[in-house]
């Protein structure tokens, strides 16, 4: 797998990767998310290829403290090779470059999968409550308020 930034021929193939891993939500548009980090310095869209296919993406940006980790996905039919820590790798190595002192990311509560990732290539479960306020208008289900 070669790893690279993302191009603009890329981007249909970027978001049909995400979709097939669950990583989209109806609030979250995802050409939105990729458009402000390739104009962002501090944010990249990395992508892994094998023969001419995308099977793995890690968006990540650095805030001038730490960084932190988005859309990271493998293709289903690809995981268990290591490709997901090899994009790891070049997202935290991206990060100390532009100076970050940590790399940070979020994890859904029902994603084992991913928690059990990240718990074996070294990060810890903070212990802290992420919590969100839109400013758009649109609305995301958000546990415990039914």
């Amino acid at each position: 797998m070669q790893i690279r930034n993302a191009e603009d021929d890329d981007i249909k193939d970027v978001i049909s990767l995400w979709e097939h891993c669950g990583l989209t939500r109806p609030w979250n548009d995802p050409r939105s998310d990729i458009a402000l980090a390739r104009q962002t310095p501090t944010s990249r869209l990395m992508i892994g290829v094998d023969e001419d296919r995308i099977v793995a993406t890690a968006l990540v940006g650095c805030d001038g403290h730490r960084g932190w980790l988005y859309y990271m996905a493998v293709d289903p039919d690809q995981q268990g090779k290591g490709l997901g820590r090899r994009m790891l790798h070049a997202a935290e190595e991206f990060v100390q470059s532009q100076g970050a002192a940590k790399l940070q990311l979020m994890v859904r509560t029902d994603n084992t999968q991913a928690s059990g990732f990240y718990q074996t290539s070294g990060y810890l479960a903070e212990d802290a409550i992420v919590f969100g306020k839109r400013f758009d208008g649109k609305t995301w289900a958000v546990r415990g308020a039914e």
